[in-house]
């Protein structure tokens, strides 16, 4: 396959260090040619992620006969991006991959993506009205949809429901009470460390961490509505709602969480020194094995004006292809409208489903925890669409380690909303590089 000069540049533009992948990439070709016409799939799941994904693509593979698929697994994070970015422009395309939702934006405009043909899938029986729409409208562009929502994973908390009784934290029948702004929040906190023996309450992780100081902010500055358009060539950002939600944040983590990195939040709480814990979702599976706990979970709590939780989703996308065979990407789309129907076995990850029938179904409404925080599927806060942002991004190394010199006391909630813009604004004055 001839590779235009135009197509070289973008995927050089994702960094040189990809050409070292190039030859491991695997290459492109029909489903008349290869040798197995296995459909080439490429994620980034590993751990209990890739071991419940490995188990849905077999029982899809049992269930449809013919069908057969190789998975690649890679390493998350930028160089994730930059191989698939890389594949996509030199032709080496994989059929089908997964794709965070918060990079979304950096990808199709260039010509990186394929758009999915959603006649075929309500065909197959997964028409758009049975995915979540909040995600599905994320993979929408120029009136193509170019990204489908296998899940929704949001920040929220989880707490242990006989500590928080003490507190009066929770109803009876174990729901978190709502904590009434942002000082009703402290003083819930004041009183769940009065009233755990380990004198611990609300523990958050955030130091030395890429991501955390990012979710806990875009969920609370989600939450007051304030103006957040990186649409231009400068950042349009409410600073005074700015400023008030790392002040906010910087009460939130004193005087415990100062300078607590999440492997020991996470630790406080699985050790049950700490009976409330801000953290993504899927550390659900851990939690619900921690001995003599009963296990509450809930969505982000509403500090603000409405509610609102960070989230990000898992996509599944179509690497570009200069010539798919028509008949690969029908088998394509057959493979992912399997793994929506197949996803309950996705959500034990403690994920959302993006497929509806699924979160809809009596045998979700009885997994717990998931379906006490299911609810944050309704109001995700997903990233701002600017093609420098999303998982595994610099640009969110950099918001959060301008966060973190508040957080831990090194500068004020205002200088870290001016380093935050400075940095955004460094970004909105280069070119997308797709």
């Amino acid at each position: 396959m001839a590779v235009s000069r135009r197509n070289v540049l973008r995927g050089a533009l994702f960094g040189s260090a990809a050409a070292a992948t190039a030859p491991a990439l695997s290459a492109c070709g029909s489903i008349a040619t290869a040798s197995t016409g296995a459909i080439q799939y490429w994620n980034p799941f590993t751990g209990g992620d890739g071991g419940l994904m490995k188990d849905m693509v077999a029982r899809v593979e049992r269930r449809v006969p013919g069908l057969k698929t190789t998975t690649t697994v890679l390493d998350w994070g930028a160089s994730y991006y930059t191989k698939l970015a890389m594949a996509s422009a030199g032709g080496r395309a994989p059929d089908v991959a997964i794709m965070h939702a918060s990079r979304f934006a950096g990808y199709a405009p260039g010509g990186l993506l394929d758009p999915w043909d959603m006649d075929l899938f309500e065909e197959l029986g997964v028409p758009p009205r049975t995915l979540n729409p909040k995600t599905y409208r994320r993979g929408t562009y120029q009136g193509d949809q170019y990204a489908l929502p296998l899940d929704t994973h949001p920040f929220v908390v989880f707490y242990d429901k006989e500590v928080m009784a003490k507190a009066e934290l929770v109803d009876s029948d174990g729901k978190l009470l709502p904590f009434g702004g942002p000082e009703g929040y402290l003083d819930a906190a004041k009183r769940l460390r009065s009233v755990n023996k380990g004198g611990l309450g609300p523990v958050y992780g955030h130091v030395n961490d890429t991501a955390q100081n990012w979710r806990m902010f875009w969920s609370l500055f989600t939450q007051t509505g304030g103006e957040f358009d990186l649409s231009g060539k400068k950042a349009a950002i409410d600073r005074d709602a700015a400023v008030k939600v790392i002040t906010f944040m910087q009460q939130l983590t004193a005087p415990q969480c100062r300078t607590m990195d999440p492997a020991t939040s996470v630790g406080s709480f699985a050790g049950r020194k700490a009976p409330f814990i801000f953290t993504g979702e899927w550390d659900s599976a851990a939690f619900s094995q921690i001995k003599g706990m009963e296990l509450g979970a809930a969505p982000f709590p509403q500090i603000y004006d409405r509610p609102a939780s960070w989230a990000d989703s898992h996509m599944f996308v179509l690497p570009h292809q200069e010539n798919p065979d028509p008949e690969r990407r029908r088998t394509t789309h057959r493979l992912v409208a399997e793994l929506f129907k197949a996803s309950f076995t996705w959500a034990k990850a403690g994920h959302i489903p993006g497929y509806l029938p699924v979160v809809e179904s009596r045998k979700y409404q009885h997994l717990e925890p998931q379906i006490d925080y299911a609810p944050a599927a309704k109001s995700p806060a997903l990233d701002p669409p600017a093609w420098f942002m999303g998982a595994g991004a610099d640009a969110q190394v950099q918001l959060c380690q301008a966060m973190q010199t508040a957080l831990v006391g090194a500068n004020s909630a205002a200088t870290a909303v001016d380093k935050m813009i400075t940095a955004l604004d460094i970004y909105l004055g280069k070119p997308n590089p797709a």
